[in-house]
């Protein structure tokens, strides 16, 4: 388990959200649950994303901090090792 630091920001039209410590992870909702639930799944596929191309995860950063936004909070990122097969027709010589 790796813990990020997420950020919140409510807006007139919702409620924006930010993985502080790893970049690229953004996403938004209708009210903060909402942006809970969208910016968890952002971060697992931006995390499943970049171990598939071989690069590795941002480290977390405890210090990360936004002074602008609403709400500031650890992110759990949990990833499950799963397996995928894929056959291959090997052609007859």
């Amino acid at each position: 388990m790796l813990v990020y630091k997420a950020a919140y920001t409510i807006c007139d039209d919702g409620v924006h959200a930010e993985v502080l410590d790893y970049p690229g992870a953004l996403s938004s909702g209708e009210n903060l649950n909402e942006a809970r639930d969208m910016l968890a799944s952002a971060l697992v596929d931006m995390a499943e994303s970049d171990m598939l191309d071989g690069r590795t995860l941002p480290r977390p950063d405890s210090n990360r901090t936004d002074p602008d936004a609403d709400i500031v909070e650890p992110i759990y990122l949990i990833l499950s090792a799963g397996a995928h097969v894929k056959n291959v027709a090997v052609a007859n010589s």
